[in-house]
């Protein structure tokens, strides 16, 4: 009896032994299958971005090509970036004399009759600040560097110069130099321009009315009191007449 249990409890443990092996052996199985799975989709992977990396580059190198292709010489370059701008039929008249010229729809009225030799006209600020451009268009005073040149086609232009001569001084150019409105010069041209359109406007002006006709005129030598009293003195003179 003792020989057969034994015999029995050794053949048990044999088949527990034989089940552990299987069991192990196909653990093992299971997890070298899992490690080629693994190796296979990296490969694929790999694969994946090595192709999409080489159809990145043909793109590239194709724009490359196209761009080169596109590009143009120096020369041609040169005049695709810049063509001069198209000019504009203008005619006016500046002190009585008709004036007939060209000039880009750009072209600042100040520049405009600069450029044709009215340096009368005087560039400051060319902001509309100071005033020194002040010229009569149509019998109405405006600052040059805020009109077009096109904008004054078919006007009639005044500049310090139609307003009187050397020889024959208009009342305000003679009282200005009198009574020391005149300094530098360099406002002098629009101040006058200014008086000339306050007194044509209202020739019996008071004095502060006389500050808001040139109020738009600036001055850097005066003080602005010798210019009121000269243009007030004009004022009374040209009334005496």
């Amino acid at each position: 009896m003792a020989a057969a249990t034994r015999k029995k409890a050794k053949s048990k443990k044999k088949a527990a032994t034989k089940k552990k092996a299987v069991r192990k052996s196909a653990a093992k199985k299971k997890t070298a299958k899992k490690k080629t799975v693994k190796k296979a989709v990296k490969k694929k992977t790999a694969k994946k971005k090595v192709a999409k990396k080489k159809v990145v580059k043909k793109k590239a190198a194709k724009k490359k090509s196209a761009s080169k292709s596109k590009r143009k010489s120096p020369s041609a370059r040169k005049s695709a970036a810049y063509s001069p701008p198209n000019k504009h039929s203008i005619s006016f008249t500046v002190n009585g004399a008709l004036v007939e010229t060209e000039a880009p729809a750009h072209t600042s009225l100040l520049y405009l009759l600069r450029d044709l030799g009215f340096t009368e006209v005087k560039n400051g600020c060319e902001a509309g600040d100071c005033g020194a451009c002040t010229i009569m268009l149509d019998d109405v005073a405006v600052n040059a560097c805020c009109m077009l040149g096109v904008q004054a086609n078919g006007s009639k232009i005044e500049t310090v110069k139609g307003i009187g001569t050397v020889d024959n001084l208009h009342p305000i150019q003679e009282k200005f130099i009198e009574l020391g409105g005149i300094q530098c010069g360099f406002c002098t041209p629009g101040m006058i321009v200014a008086a000339k359109a306050l007194l044509d406007d209202n020739p019996t002006p008071t004095r502060e009315e006389v500050k808001v006709g040139i109020s738009g005129n600036l001055c850097r030598c005066t003080g602005y009191v010798k210019i009121i009293d000269a243009i007030e003195a004009a004022a009374a003179d040209m009334a005496s007449k």
